[in-house]
């Protein structure tokens, strides 16, 4: 069933949220306000066909709460990790899952009979801080979200930025540093390899077993697994000024990606969302902007401003929800002119 076969029923939207430990599904009238929401672990080892399965129930309970019948629901709008086929609605591959190959929309569309629309998870939390957060308001916005990798997204006045049938805006595999070190992707010099979250502990463990971050050492030890982001922070604020120096150049490198983006699409507002912003915000957010100003060339020196994200989990469920509205309606608009 495609989504253009699929007539939306009414003004109540459902968001969804897959990651890899966990899901989460709301209801939203038109004005998005929540109505009824429900979260629970993923579970992705158990299989696609299973986890499918979990996803519609998931959703079923968040109506439940908000007493509401799957006959009453326009559209649901579903953040996904992972390569994606956007037409279709297939997640080629989510490896923290396991998944392969899963006929995401396929599976909901006849669960619950009304359009469904896939969308990159970072996309869809671009989309919430564009829509209803940090950047509500502004004409374009560039999305940075440094978690284990580096996720990236854009709005260009009102239109996600995507690929022809995926994806795009892996901002963490740009190159900012040619003979920097290997990616997971198999490149060098990408900026997640050098400003991730990973990246950045990786580094702070190596100070602590050097002994240049004592408070580091023990809150953490060296062992990077334990070194999360609320340990970072708090390693700066015990005084550990090598950890400091670490996230500033991580910065830096931050600085330099988004310099290259400033010049190529002009966002008005740089969102930094993610872990580690949340953890530190007005450290991160003042380097990267400082950074981010000082690779730019001068006329765009002040045409923009980095301010961290509002709306932390409810930016990806808030952000697919209205994305899913505003395809869906499209669609729907383009097929009454058709017939005219």
């Amino acid at each position: 069933m495609s989504t253009d076969s699929v007539q939306p029923k009414s003004g109540y939207w459902a968001g969804f949220d897959l990651g890899g430990t966990k899901m989460l599904a709301k209801i939203f009238d038109s004005q998005y306000k929540t109505l009824g929401k429900k979260r629970r672990k993923t579970k992705g080892h158990a299989g696609v066909e299973l986890g499918l399965e979990r996803m519609a129930q998931t959703i079923h309970q968040a109506l439940e709460e908000a007493g509401l019948t799957p006959a009453e629901l326009a559209g649901i709008g579903v953040g996904c990790p992972g390569p994606l086929d956007l037409e279709q609605g297939i997640i080629f591959e989510a490896p923290n899952l396991g998944w392969y190959n899963a006929p995401v929309k396929q599976v909901l569309e006849k669960e619950f009979g009304c359009p469904v629309v896939l969308c990159n998870d970072v996309d869809a939390g671009v989309y919430g801080e564009y829509r209803f957060g940090a950047a509500r308001g502004a004409s374009s916005t560039l999305g940075i979200f440094p978690g284990t990798g580096i996720g990236g997204g854009a709005v260009y006045r009102g239109q996600l930025i995507q690929g022809s049938k995926s994806s795009c805006m892996e901002i963490g595999h740009i190159k900012v540093l040619p003979e920097g070190p290997e990616c997971g992707c198999g490149q060098y010099g990408c900026l997640e390899a050098l400003a991730s979250r990973l990246a950045i502990s990786a580094a702070a463990a190596q100070a602590a077993y050097r002994g240049d971050a004592p408070k580091l050492r023990s809150l953490a030890g060296t062992d990077l697994s334990d070194i999360r982001s609320g340990i970072l922070a708090s390693s700066i604020k015990g005084g550990d000024e090598s950890v400091r120096k670490i996230i500033l150049r991580a910065a830096e490198y931050i600085g330099i990606a988004a310099g290259n983006m400033v010049h190529t699409l002009s966002p008005e507002v740089i969102v930094l969302g993610g872990g580690l912003v949340e953890a530190m915000p007005d450290l991160f957010v003042e380097a990267v902007s400082e950074a981010t100003r000082h690779n730019v060339m001068p006329t765009f020196k002040d045409s923009f401003k980095v301010v961290a994200a509002q709306l932390g989990d409810d930016s990806s469920v808030m952000g697919v929800a209205a994305w899913a509205q505003k395809v869906v309606q499209e669609q729907s608009s383009s097929r009454i002119k058709t017939q005219v």
